[in-house]
Formats: C-alpha cells, sequence, structure tokens
C-alpha cells in the first residue's frame, strides 16, 4: 500500500515577502539561497525566516548551485545566462554558452565534484529541444545531452554521483542521463513517468528516495523501490503554490526546502532522513 500524504500542519513558512521565487539551494555557509523574478538573490536564514536581498541581477533567477567559496551561480531567463555571484553580491556572466549555441533558457543547475556545471536549458514547451550544458570549471561550455529534451528542467546527481536525474516537464516524466569515464553521456533511461502533471524539481535522500516537486497539482512526491506516492498533496494551495526547485538544507540535512513560484515565501518540511550531501567543488 501507498505511503499516505502527511498532513500540511507538518509545513512551515520561510521567509515571508520573496518574489516568486522559483530556485532555493543551501549554501556552504548554513544560510538558504532563493531568487526573485525581478532578478534579486536572497540570503535566508533557516533558524528565524530573516532574509536580505544582497545582489541583483537584473533578470529572472532560476536554479542555482554554490561553489565551496560561497559564490552562487544562478540560472537567469531574463538575461540567458548563467551568472556567479559572490558573497559580497558582485554579479558577472559566468557561461551565456558557446560560439555555435548562445543560451537560450537555461533553467537549473548541478556541480559534480570536480567542478563541471551541468545546466538545463528547457527549450520550448512540448517541442523537445531542451538540452543540457556541461561547463567546465573556468566557464568553457559545451552541448552536454540532447537526449533529455523535454523541456529540460529540474536536475540532481544520483547518489553514486555518476549519474543525472532530469525533470522533463512535457512530456512529463523522470529520466536519468549517466556521467560516463570518459565524462561524456551515457544513454538516457526513463526512471518514472507522471501523466497530467507538471514536474519541476528534484532532490535524492541518504537512503535513495527521490523527491519529486509538482508545479502542478501542488504535490510533493516521493519515488522509491519503484513505487511512486504523495509526501504532500496541496490541492487547496495553502502551503504549497506551484512548488518548483527543492532542496535539502539545516544542520543535520533534515529540512526540505521548497520553493514556490506563484507565492511569496518558501516552504520547509521536517524530513526523517537526511539529504544526500550537497558538492561545494573548489573553482580556481
Amino acid at each position: 500500500m501507498a505511503d499516505e500524504p502527511r498532513s500540511l500542519s507538518t509545513l512551515s513558512a520561510l521567509a515571508p515577502g520573496l518574489d516568486h521565487p522559483e530556485g532555493v539551494a543551501w549554501g556552504p555557509d548554513a544560510k538558504v539561497y532563493a531568487g526573485g523574478e525581478a532578478g534579486q538573490v536572497y540570503r535566508v536564514n533557516l533558524s528565524d525566516g530573516s532574509s536580505e536581498t544582497y545582489a541583483n541581477t537584473g533578470g529572472f533567477v532560476l536554479g542555482m548551485a554554490h561553489d565551496a567559496a560561497g559564490s552562487v551561480y544562478a540560472c537567469d531567463q531574463g538575461r540567458q545566462d548563467v551568472v556567479r555571484v559572490t558573497p559580497a553580491g558582485d554579479v558577472s556572466t559566468y557561461s551565456a554558452g558557446n560560439a555555435d549555441q548562445p543560451m537560450r533558457v537555461p533553467n537549473y543547475p548541478v556541480f559534480d565534484a570536480a567542478g563541471n556545471l551541468y545546466v538545463s536549458d528547457s527549450g520550448d514547451w512540448g517541442a523537445r529541444n531542451g538540452f543540457i550544458w556541461r561547463i567546465h570549471p573556468g566557464g568553457i561550455a559545451e552541448i552536454w545531452d540532447r537526449q533529455a529534451n523535454g523541456f529540460t528542467n529540474g536536475m540532481c546527481l544520483g547518489p553514486d554521483g555518476r549519474s543525472l536525474y532530469v525533470v522533463e516537464s512535457t512530456p512529463p516524466l523522470i529520466s536519468r542521463v549517466p556521467i560516463l569515464a570518459d565524462g561524456s553521456a551515457g544513454s538516457r533511461e526513463v526512471v518514472v513517468e507522471l501523466p497530467r502533471t507538471v514536474p519541476d524539481g528534484v532532490a535524492f535522500d541518504s537512503e535513495g528516495t527521490l523527491y519529486i516537486s509538482l508545479y502542478n497539482p501542488n504535490i510533493i512526491y516521493r519515488f522509491r523501490g519503484g513505487a511512486l506516492s504523495a509526501l504532500y498533496d496541496d490541492w487547496e494551495q495553502l502551503m504549497l503554490v506551484a512548488p518548483t526547485n527543492i532542496a535539502f538544507g539545516g544542520a543535520d540535512m533534515k529540512t526540505l526546502l521548497i520553493a514556490n513560484l506563484c507565492g511569496w515565501n518558501l516552504t520547509t518540511a521536517p524530513m526523517d532522513v537526511p539529504g544526500l550531501p550537497v558538492q561545494y567543488p573548489t573553482l580556481s
């Protein structure tokens, strides 16, 4: 029997007043980071929910990741690039693609242990023309994979660190693309199909359960042992308001951080199992 959804009373609002946050990440400084639709980059205290806008990209901030120095690497839909934001708030372009292909819809970034940044480029809705960039340390970009092309969206490293789990929002499914020993992309495989939904974000816990956030219909799924069940189902949008990116955080990594693109705050959920450790590579 599938697990019953948890009560929404276990969810908490965090950092009220954010501007429709799509991206959320846990930083190496033990702070929560989020972005806004007018280019805001927020730094949030998990303990009390206080926040500051310490940078502005001038665009529309989507997914984000960190290096070991605490710089944020954020996908910016408005600028059509990946920006680097230092802890002091200085903003610069890390990559805008290459001479053959500029970035179009940079959506979500994932670092591996070596400092390669994988970035989903969503393409056009329903057109199956999305792809994944691989940006080498320093900013040189190449197109890494065109198989996971169904509005390529949120991503995360698999538990072994040698594969990318990819949200393809249309058709709605999660796929897996191996990272081969030579760094190239292996053959894509479908992990789970999600009919009549719009999936957006993914994250693993340390026991190998995959969590999937649905922009529509406001559900957080968990996928384990080949079975899909709802962790939270908020059809009334009381606490989950078009949930997009998700990440684990907190001192014990037992807090699920949820961005609400159509809302004004983040949402947190206490978890029994910690998330996978976050990759914070050292970049020169």
